[in-house]
């Protein structure tokens, strides 16, 4: 029984792999975005679109990732600089 559900555990390792290897990419993807986007308000609070532009990620999905980071306290919202808040990171970070 135990080579049995190792050849079954192979299997269905190999069947995954792709699957796998493309998730893992997603989040090293995804890591490299909150990472730059963090640097950026390392020092100063700072607003989407700054955000957006010095990292050279689409203001959406600086949006998606600032509003996340929001709701998990890692990011507050501070002073609005024109149509925009400024965010910066909270001592969770």
């Amino acid at each position: 029984m135990g080579k049995i559900d190792k050849e079954a555990l192979k299997k269905l390792r190999e069947e995954r792999k792709v699957s796998v290897e493309r998730a893992r990419k997603t989040i090293k993807t995804h890591n490299g975005f909150i990472k730059k986007i963090k640097e950026q308000m390392n020092t100063e609070a700072k607003t989407v679109p700054e955000i957006a532009q010095a990292t050279e990620i689409l203001p959406s999905q600086v949006l998606w990732y600032v509003a996340t980071m929001k709701k998990y306290g890692l990011v507050s919202e501070g002073e609005k600089d024109g149509d925009y808040f400024k965010y910066q990171l909270t001592s969770q970070t």
